[in-house]
């Protein structure tokens, strides 16, 4: 059936799946005044998109890959990283067993994450439950976001409130694992203008690991007042708490994950953990100021509070592991100001998408470290230890001593962009625009009372033409750059090793097709190359410290196909080559070696097939050929092929049973690594029920 949006703010993306069947128990329904019929798979209230002008998809000359609420579900995914496994030209990244960390088109980040378009860039694992959609859009493009994002960005769009009425999704489910969840998400009509939106989830944590487990509390109370036809105001909160073990997965051994572990922690059970707490607050204003023109103001304040203690595996040999540790303590304060103004019009026979906008950032950051210790069996202690294997290590006491490093920074940033969607005829549009950042860093060494700083102003242009020799078939090509200051994308220090020199630099050069083929059927494909220049990478042997490349580039195809191919069955298909290696000779890396973590084949496939309006099916498959670990190219993680099922049993209009079964054929892989000896195994055969029900 054909869904219907409110008219005032309906997109259909182009990667987005069809809903066949019957009303399914995990969304909500919209309504409103004025409604728009579309198809495809359902978007609610789609306020905010990553290219902040509500621009089609068919005429975004920029690869694009959404992920709606339904898929999310279908897929039974309740965190970031789970649902980025099968967008093809995403790799996962290990990230030191403590955060989200991914490596897109060849750049690893851990930095390039965006909340409702404003940035979310601390370190933790982002959660699922409050969100509506998850939007991927890869390529440099410092005009909208700044800073970073040299292989693109990853925007959640949180869920928001309903006018139309009260109405709630209530949800369990458990793994053979032990871990479980239960969550909320209801809407409250206060009246025709106000509405209350609350979601909140409790989820227990576990896997195959020995000793693996944590509890993860996520409570999100959105209010939206709609004074006028015109107005839009809404007021959002987020609190979250994770707790966990920190696991940093297995060494290497002889190139390649070592065998006979996959179960083992690498660490301590006492003492490998990781907290965060996180409050974020969000106010945003909406306006139409006129036909044509529309205002959008956004604020956050968020606050991270995050420790992490980990002992971390290094060498291994036949019959040892050495063993290493650390921990840290971190706070953040971050503030951010955007506003943009939006005119879509026409002079004379030329239509505009005009955006103009200004973005101001504050960002404190408090941290320190200390290392571990190990106890000699002679008398002492020493910074390492090696160890005997076994299926459970036989650790020496370990404590940790003074402050290693400790340190303060700030960073503020301001910016204005302005960027035109031009179009000169029916078939034929030009997008161009330049962003101004200027960006400054002071950075405090509190062990030695050193003082560092850097000012950086920057330009960041973006060109893009977009060619439609008929209203559903768009060929572009864009050119976008992307800077990023010299200390790393997390801000914490400033060595004077770095303070003098010039920011990394990211070009962008894209050239692609994008074919609705129905009006709920996508073809989409993109071929790139990303040259970035003065980089710095994490040292393959030292996790934790940097090394200076040169030069590096990224170059590869994407292909996908996504929608509904009968009124039963819904598929999403997506091919990604890439192929990236280091340009200049330096101590880090030689010319023409291969960058880390980039495979030269991903390839995903998801499908669901409703068998009636009371049952359905779902298949996925994931695989990744061979990648090197790091670019000291010594480890290699064995190219893997990964088999999802799902069922799917409608008892009722409100009540829904699903079944998901992870690794079908119980295959063994490694995806993801942050060093030649921090790699995680994969999750083996596992099986999720869930239940939901909707009022």
């Amino acid at each position: 059936m054909p869904t219907v949006l409110r008219r005032s703010s309906s997109i259909l993306a182009v990667a987005l799946v069809a809903v066949p069947g019957a009303a399914r128990a995990d969304n909500f329904d919209n309504g409103g005044a004025a409604p728009i019929v579309v198809t495809g798979e359902r978007v609610q209230e789609p306020e905010v998109s990553g290219t902040k002008t509500g621009t089609p998809l068919i005429d975004t000359p920029q690869s694009v890959v959404t992920l709606g609420r339904e898929r999310l579900n279908d897929q039974g995914v309740e965190q970031l990283g789970d649902a980025l496994r099968y967008v093809p030209g995403v790799t996962l990244s290990l990230g030191e067993g403590n955060r989200d960390q991914v490596v897109l088109r060849g750049q690893p980040t851990t930095a390039d994450f965006y909340l409702d378009g404003l940035r979310d860039d601390a370190q933790y694992y982002r959660p699922l439950y409050n969100t509506e959609r998850v939007e991927v859009l890869k390529g440099s493009n410092a005009l909208l976001f700044g800073r970073g994002g040299g292989g693109g960005i990853i925007n959640r769009v949180s869920k928001s409130p309903d006018l139309a009425g009260t109405k709630g999704v209530f949800s369990a489910g458990g793994d053979t694992f032990g871990a479980w969840s239960a969550a909320g998400d209801v809407n409250l009509a206060l009246s025709g203008s106000a509405a209350l939106r609350l979601n909140a989830t409790y989820e227990k944590l576990g896997n195959q690991r020995d000793f693996f487990g944590g509890h993860f509390v996520g409570a999100a109370p959105t209010l939206l007042l709609e004074p006028d036809a015109r107005t839009r105001l809404t007021f959002a909160y987020e609190y979250i708490h994770d707790e966990r073990l920190a696991d940093r997965g297995v060494p290497s051994f002889g190139g390649k994950p070592i065998t006979g572990y996959d179960h083992t922690l690498f660490g301590s059970p006492a003492l490998n953990r990781s907290e965060v707490d996180a409050h974020v607050g969000r106010v945003r204003l909406q306006r139409e100021l006129a036909d044509g023109f529309s205002l959008d103001v956004s604020g956050q304040f968020a606050h991270y509070d995050k420790f992490y203690q980990n002992v971390v595996p290094g060498v291994a040999t036949a019959t040892t592991v050495s063993l290493s540790g650390y921990n840290n303590a971190q706070a953040r304060d971050n503030w951010i100001g955007q506003a943009n103004l939006v005119w879509k019009g026409r002079t004379g026979p030329i239509g505009h998408t005009l955006l103009a906008g200004v973005e101001i950032g504050d960002q404190s950051t408090d941290s320190e470290r200390h290392n571990a210790l190990f106890a000699k069996s002679g008398g002492g202690t020493a910074t390492a230890a090696v160890v005997a294997l076994a299926p459970v290590l036989t650790l020496p006491v370990i404590t940790f001593n003074g402050t290693a490093t400790a340190s303060k920074t700030r960073v503020t940033s301001k910016s204005a962009y302005l960027q035109d969607q031009i179009e000169l005829a029916p078939w034929l549009q030009i997008i161009g625009g330049l962003r101004y950042d200027r960006f400054e860093i002071a950075a405090t060494n509190l062990i030695n009372s050193a003082v560092t700083g850097r000012s950086d102003g920057k330009w960041s242009p973006r060109l893009g033409l977009v060619l439609k020799p008929q209203p559903n078939i768009s060929l572009y090509a864009s050119y976008a750059k992307s800077f990023l200051p010299q200390s790393g994308d997390q801000f914490t220090t400033l060595d004077p090793t770095f303070q003098s020199l010039e920011p990394e630099a990211f070009r962008n050069l894209e050239l692609g097709v994008k074919w609705d083929v129905a009006s709920d059927l996508s073809l989409t494909a993109a071929a790139f190359q990303l040259d970035r220049s003065n980089t710095r990478v994490a040292n393959p042997t030292n996790p934790g410290f940097w090394l200076v490349t040169g030069s590096s580039r990224s170059r590869g195809i994407e292909m996908a196909l996504t929608g509904k191919i009968t009124p039963q069955w819904q598929a999403s298909l997506g091919y990604t080559y890439q192929e990236g290696e280091i340009r200049s000779s330096t101590s880090a890396a030689p010319a023409g070696r291969p960058l880390g973590l980039l495979p030269h084949h991903q390839l995903s496939a998801w499908t669901r097939y409703d068998l009636s309006k009371r049952f359905g099916l779902g298949l996925g498959l994931v695989h990744q050929s061979s990648q090197f670990a790091t670019i000291s190219n010594a480890v290699t993680l064995p190219a893997f092929t990964r088999i999802d099922a799902a069922a799917f049993v409608n008892v009722s209009n409100n009540f829904a049973l699903q079944l998901n079964v992870e690794n079908l054929t119980d295959t063994r892989y490694y995806a993801s690594a942050s060093s030649d000896n921090n790699i995680l195994p994969g999750k083996p055969l596992t099986a999720r029920v869930t239940a939901r029900v909707k009022f």
